[in-house]
């Protein structure tokens, strides 16, 4: 099976989302200033003027490049910004995601390229054996020179869609929202706040600490690694970490958190799994978050119970 993503032109000042929800950004029509000129003159915002005739501008630059099952196919001179204005000196990939689990999948993908201020996607839900193609702009500011001819994929991450973190968008099925924020490290301490929305229209009521499974980047459990208690791996400061019953009416908020030292002190044996299966109680529907866990060699992870987010 093969999802499309339809090649817009200079026209639409917002991209739309396709199949396998990725974003199509437009492209700068060739009549544009070459790649790596700089126009001496603000370009013409594409809602007040008609679209210039011809097709996209190839950049010459090494296609394929590849990794977990997310492939660069092209890249063109040109990039719609947020105010609809074609920036010649910006750069669009095409890019395409092939899934060959099972199920369904939703990916995350950082893309970079030097010079520019590289871009991620969320991509999904891509089905079984699917293909789903799409476009990433990748900016520069106005007058800027261009910089290289080639995009690399930084990550690829990619969760089972029925266990993708929903933090905005309609209320999940469950009637709750579990997802992560960006976390903090520092001096090998690393913290990562985990958020739980009542969205729905009944009382969620959690008992204590969430529940977390770490799984690898093959997406198969990690085992070995105690799950502790948060003041047993460091302490955070604010208030006591105690467990206790917690209800929250529907629109109230609850906060946990992660805590882990990235330690190695011993050779061999250090673990590192970007994913945390977590369920707010037990046997909730599980959510699949992404905090790349450099766990070292320390085997402990703390987690903190749930507390009321006023």
């Amino acid at each position: 099976m093969l999802a499309f993503l339809a090649l817009a032109g200079c026209g639409s000042a917002e991209p739309g989302a396709g199949a396998g929800g990725v974003r199509a950004e437009a492209l700068c029509p060739s009549k544009a200033p070459p790649y790596g000129e700089v126009s001496r003159a603000r370009p013409t915002a594409t809602a007040d003027a008609p679209r210039p005739p011809g097709t996209p501008t190839p950049v010459p630059s090494s296609t394929g490049t590849a990794r977990d099952g997310v492939r660069i196919t092209g890249l063109y001179a040109g990039a719609i910004d947020e105010e609809g204005i074609c920036r010649a000196s910006s750069l669009t990939a095409e890019f395409e995601v092939t899934n060959p689990a099972a199920h369904d999948m939703t990916y995350t993908v950082v893309f970079d390229a030097k010079g520019y201020t590289g871009a991620s996607r969320v991509v999904g839900p891509v089905g079984p054996g699917t293909t789903v193609r799409g476009r990433v702009a990748m900016s520069r500011s106005y007058g800027d020179t261009a910089g290289g001819t080639s995009v690399s994929l930084m990550s690829v991450r990619s969760v089972p869609s029925a266990e993708a973190p929903a933090p905005g968008g309609p209320c999940p099925a469950s009637g709750v929202r579990v997802y992560a924020d960006e976390g903090d490290a520092a001096m090998g301490l690393r913290v990562v706040g985990l958020h739980l929305e009542n969205c729905g229209r009944e009382p969620y009521a959690v008992d204590g600490r969430p529940e977390l499974e770490i799984i690898d980047a093959e997406h198969e459990r990690v085992e070995g690694v105690r799950i502790l208690p948060s003041a047993e791996v460091a302490q955070l400061g604010g208030p006591p970490d105690v467990a206790r019953p917690l209800t929250l009416r529907p629109g109230e908020r609850a906060l946990s958190g992660i805590v882990w030292r990235n330690t190695v002190e011993a050779v061999g044996g250090a673990v590192n799994a970007p994913y945390l299966r977590v369920r707010a109680r037990a046997g909730a529907a599980p959510v699949t978050v992404t905090p790349e866990l450099d766990l070292g060699t320390t085997g402990r992870l703390g987690v903190q119970a749930w507390r009321k987010q006023e």
